[in-house]
């Protein structure tokens, strides 16, 4: 069993308020206010172990620092290719692709990351404003 902890505590909560997928620097800049000893490596530490205990998302796109969730329940990440945002993506449940990829696979599929790649409507807008202006 894993002990009560104030710092794990006000982790979770941080990232409950927040839609923006953030960094564990992110996570360790904001904690420092509630928490001003606490270490860079502890936030790591508490980030690890609430993914491993189920309580939060790692999102790792291959690009750039790893960001965290603290939307635990299966969702989609849409990553910009120009200036890395990650965000939810609000679509009908593909929880059927396990399903499709169990069929030619000997083992057993039991879940599944996704993430989509483009352009997020804040750069499209700027894409814009930079074309009318041209």
């Amino acid at each position: 069993m894993i002990k009560h902890s104030r710092q794990r505590d006000c982790i979770k909560a941080f990232l409950m308020t927040r839609t923006d997928h953030p960094t564990a620097e992110t996570v360790y800049q904001n904690i420092r206010k509630e928490i001003p000893n606490i270490s860079l490596a502890t936030v790591y530490r508490n980030l690890s172990l609430l993914t491993e205990m189920g309580e939060i998302q790692k999102i790792s796109t291959g690009e750039g620092p790893d960001r965290f969730d603290g939307n635990a329940a299966p969702h989609n990440h849409f990553v910009c290719r120009h200036c890395g945002r990650v965000l939810d993506l609000e679509m009908d449940s593909i929880e059927e692709i396990n399903d499709i990829a169990g069929r030619s696979f000997q083992g057993k599929v039991l879940g599944h990351v996704t993430y989509f790649y483009g352009i997020c409507p804040d750069c499209l807008a700027q894409e814009d404003r930079e074309d009318a202006v041209s």
